[in-house]
């Protein structure tokens, strides 16, 4: 994982610099945002936040498509929820889940000094039950856009789940899809999250239900359009 995009040289190496200059010339943070992010980078898992291009480049994804109704999958300390959140209509919707209680009173703490939280609805619940419920209250095909970045093991079931409840023509944004280079070291091939990852990477490869990108940013972010019935 990473919280901040690797900016690299033919060589290899990194340039914090070169990334230092693409944030100045590009993020536009609010002091609300910027806040919590320097909070979660003390957390003992700090390193699980998003980096703030990527959060960035997933509120204009939503901007771009016109999303309303839109779920995330794994909240944290709530700093995607927010770029999200914020870059709705004020009708819009985020209904996120996690399983801490913990990591999310830092995230509604925030939510509410942004003046979001009626654009909020959390769920604490393991996220499977979560998308189960949702698809047994008729929830299918009513979101725009779901960002799954939660437990790697379960992602192709996330995947699945989230295909169902996402309308035609709606997005999928998948984070850590390169895994800090993982899914391509051999030092790697018996780790359970890795070969999660590797698994899901070549099986939307040959997914023809929708259209795909994976963007290296941060930690690689696929982009899966769903794809109307006929076109699939």
């Amino acid at each position: 994982m990473s919280n901040k995009t690797l900016v690299t040289d033919a060589a290899g190496e990194l340039q914090p610099d070169l990334y230092d200059y693409l944030l100045s010339v590009s993020l536009r943070e609010t002091e609300i945002l910027s806040q919590l992010r320097q909070e979660t980078a003390q957390h003992p898992e700090g390193d699980m936040q998003i980096s703030p291009d990527q959060g960035q480049f997933m509120a204009l994804l939503v901007q771009l498509i016109g999303a309303k109704k839109t779920l995330e999958i794994g909240t944290f300390t709530g700093y995607s929820t927010l770029w999200l959140a914020l870059a709705l209509p004020e009708d819009g919707i985020v209904v996120t889940c996690d399983t801490s209680e913990e990591d999310t009173a830092i995230a509604r703490r925030y939510w509410q000094a942004a003046g979001v939280t009626h654009k909020i609805d959390l769920h604490i619940a393991p996220a499977i039950k979560t998308l189960e419920q949702l698809l047994l209250d008729g929830q299918a095909e009513t979101f725009d856009f779901v960002f799954i970045d939660a437990d790697k093991v379960e992602y192709r079931d996330y995947y699945e789940k989230s295909l169902q409840l996402i309308r035609p023509g709606g997005l999928i944004a998948i984070d850590n899809v390169l895994w800090c280079g993982r899914v391509i070291d051999p030092n790697f091939d018996d780790d359970v999250y890795t070969i999660a990852i590797r698994e899901l990477n070549q099986f939307l490869h040959c997914d023809q239900r929708v259209a795909l990108s994976l963007v290296a940013i941060a930690d690689g972010l696929t982009l899966a359009l769903k794809r109307p019935l006929n076109q699939a």
